[in-house]
Formats: C-alpha cells, structure tokens, sequence
C-alpha cells in the first residue's frame, strides 16, 4: 500500500484556515500542528502574568497581546501564537488585516508538560532568530519558578531564574517589575511528590 502524500498549505491557505477553525494551529513549512488548550493553573497565569504587564505599560507605547495574537517569525518561517506578547513602538503585521505580528519585543510562555520541550529547546530557536525579541519568559506551573531570557551583546542570552513567592524579575527593555506574588496569585499548584520544598528556606 502506498502511503498518502501530505497536503502541504501555502500561508494563504493557512490563514483562510484559521479564520474559520475554533481551534488554533502554528504553521511552519507548509504543514500544521493544533495547538492544546491550557487548564485553569496555565490560563491563571497567563491572565495574571497579562494583568500585571498592562497596567504598568497602560500609559506608554507598548501593547500587551493575549494568546489570540499570531505572531510570524520572518526568517525561520514559523506561525504561533504565545501566551503573552508585548510589543513596544509600531506594531507591524504581515497583512493589511493586521492579523499577524512580525515584532515582539517581550514573549512569555506558561510551560505545560505537553509544550515544556518544545518551549525550551526549539521554539525558542525561532524566537530567538527575531532581531526585536530582547526577553523571552517561562513560567512554571510545577512550582514557584520563572525563567527570564535577556538578549545580550552579540546575540547571547542571560538566563536569570527567579523562584519563590517573594522574587521577582525586572524586565529592563520595557522597565516593568513582576512579582512571583502577583503571577501566581490563585494558581493551586498540582501536589509535589519530589520532596523538595517550594519555597527556599527563609534565612534567620
């Protein structure tokens, strides 16, 4: 038997696809993959983690997308959709519908066991080929913990890791401070079986 060829879509094909699809699907050299939905811990805190960015940046040139927003990564090809995407000075899209954004300055994903991998390792590839992109955030769901990513001189990355309640990250390319507390706020963590405490232990 012979196995069935794949249907390969042009980007045109794609984006009529998604207009009318109820679920959403990345894109990358002609095939499709859906993308799964998140649980009540991931969608806390990406509207937390959202809230808290969008009041600090309300009154200055930077937009806060949700996870509706496509982005496209020109030089890698790659269609997706972050949990939160901020962009600051003109937003510039791919197609006059404004549809599609090629220029995001800060990106943060909750990782969730299904994505964790692929969050770290080659979708971060792609980010990482964005010439605007100077920050890319992780957010835990297992524990306490946020990973922050800084573009540096020469295309290194700095990796500053904040865990427990009480950290927080500062996110110099659009000035803005967010708190474990506040990212975290009414997300009940799945139960710990490692036997490593959460939190770090408080210093007397």
């Amino acid at each position: 038997m012979t196995a069935q060829p794949k249907h390969f879509m042009s980007e045109e094909e794609y984006s009529a696809f998604e207009m009318s699809s109820p679920r959403k699907h990345e894109y990358y050299q002609g095939e499709i993959f859906a993308m799964s939905g998140g649980g009540e811990a991931h969608n806390l805190l990406v509207g937390n983690a959202y809230a808290a960015l969008h009041t600090q940046l309300r009154r200055r040139p930077c937009r806060v997308y949700n996870s509706d927003q496509r982005i496209k990564i020109l030089a890698t090809g790659l269609h997706t959709y972050p949990d939160v995407t901020i962009i600051c000075g003109q937003p510039q899209f791919v197609e006059a519908a404004r549809l599609t954004l090629t220029n995001p300055s800060v990106i943060i994903e909750v990782l969730s066991p299904s994505t964790e991998r692929y969050d770290r390792g080659m979708k971060f590839r792609h980010y990482r080929a964005i010439p605007s992109l100077q920050d890319y955030i992780l957010i835990s769901q297992d524990d306490y913990r946020i990973e922050h990513y800084m573009r540096q001189e020469n295309n290194i990355w700095h990796l500053h890791e904040a865990i427990g309640l009480s950290a927080q990250i500062m996110i110099q390319s659009i000035e803005c401070l967010l708190t474990l507390a506040d990212v975290y706020e009414k997300v009940e963590l799945a139960p710990d079986t490692t036997g490593i405490p959460r939190e770090p232990p408080s210093e007397e």
